[in-house]
């Protein structure tokens, strides 16, 4: 997604002279995936109360690529209890993802920053496509009832782009606000850091996202 942070990075990569794809688009080919595959999609969906045909997605933007490696930035909006549900599944216990941990502590940990803006009705509805799927959305804030259908619809799209990307034989790597880098001997968030980076911390950055997909 576009936003200050991954323009921020896009800059940084670009001054660290790496050679990657911007907005990446990976078009989705069906039958890459089982039935296997298939029947965790659909049990996921069911879990989170998904309503008729399985949707899919046909295409999945990425923010950057390098080489078979893929990189998406999650905003606040991805960690809460709806994800949480998706992790439970078998195919996070059988396929290895490595921001598999790291993902549910923030799901449990900072569902409140979600709702900081994912209280907006565009967010907490989601897209007509997200009430067809997961019926109508309660008030914002109210989770006694049907909850958020926005929520629930990108917390379903996030299992998307985990599993398609590994089928279609790509590493994904998600990066979030949360993490955090030594800077000036003080821990600092990346999306602290990446409002207006001074040239050292440019480079830690970069260094830092080189690393990643490095090791």
């Amino acid at each position: 997604m576009d936003n200050l942070m991954t323009r921020q990075l896009d800059i940084i990569l670009r001054e660290g002279e790496v050679d990657f794809a911007r907005d990446f688009e990976l078009e989705v080919i069906p039958k890459y995936l089982d039935e296997k595959g298939r029947n965790w999609l659909a049990d996921i969906y069911d879990d989170l109360g998904g309503i008729g045909k399985l949707p899919m997605l046909e295409k999945l933007k990425i923010d950057f690529k390098i080489n078979r490696n893929l990189f998406l930035y999650d905003e606040e909006i991805h960690f809460n209890r709806y994800r949480l549900i998706t992790f439970k599944s078998d195919l996070y216990s059988e396929l290895n993802f490595p921001f598999l941990e790291t993902q549910k502590r923030l799901c449990r940990s900072y569902e409140k920053e979600c709702m900081k803006v994912g209280l907006q009705q565009r967010i907490w509805n989601g897209p007509p496509v997200a009430k067809h799927c997961f019926g109508d959305a309660s008030e914002p804030g109210d989770f006694s009832g049907n909850g958020a259908s926005g929520w629930k619809l990108t917390a379903y799209n996030d299992v998307q782009f985990d599993i398609q990307t590994r089928i279609h034989g790509y590493k994904l790597f998600r990066i979030t606000p949360y993490e955090t880098l030594m800077t000036g001997g003080s821990l600092k968030r990346l999306d602290q850091l990446l409002i207006n980076p001074k040239e050292e911390q440019r480079k830690m950055i970069l260094n830092w996202f080189i690393r990643k997909y490095q090791s």
